[in-house]
């Protein structure tokens, strides 16, 4: 894969399932099979941080990828961080700039989707701190309030500074 960074590129889908494995391969085997779209819409769609929604099968080059991931800004990583999964890649290409909530040590997939909920309904971003030697795993803190369902998200929220 390094060679076809190089020399003409790779598609974008390759580029994420090497970085995330099965869980990314099972969404785009799954949306590959089962996208129905109208005529003129592309079927399948990645969403990119600074490109928008791209084609998985658009070819990128190492230097493209450079550009896409610049080196001006922080990556904030908003899933699990307890392990080396999905650390270790992504602390190999962003380095210090890896970033994660600091909030999020000790809580698992549902406490930490609650965390962000309720952040931005509050419009409260959390702490980042750099993954690169953090305490990733901790105690587990305590429960979070209960939601009432008039309190969830539905629609955008104003980020303030976006």
């Amino acid at each position: 894969m390094a060679d076809r960074l190089r020399n003409g590129g790779v598609p974008l889908g390759e580029i994420f399932t090497f970085i995330s494995g099965l869980y990314f391969r099972g969404k785009l085997a799954y949306a590959r099979a089962y996208a129905d779209p109208p005529p003129g819409v592309p079927g399948v769609v990645v969403i990119t941080a600074s490109g928008g929604l791209v084609s998985p099968d658009r070819l990128f080059t190492l230097e493209e990828l450079r550009d896409h991931g610049g080196d001006h800004c922080e990556i904030v990583l908003l899933g699990s961080v307890a392990t080396s999964k999905y650390v270790e890649p992504l602390l190999g290409i962003f380095g210090e700039r890896l970033m994660f909530p600091a909030e999020f040590v000790g809580r698992g997939d549902m406490s930490r989707g609650g965390l962000l909920l309720r952040s931005a309904r509050d419009q409260v971003q959390l702490k980042y701190v750099p993954v690169a030697g953090a305490a990733r795993n901790g105690a587990r803190p305590a429960k979070l309030p209960k939601l009432k369902r008039s309190d969830v998200l539905i629609g955008p929220v104003e980020t303030p500074g976006l």
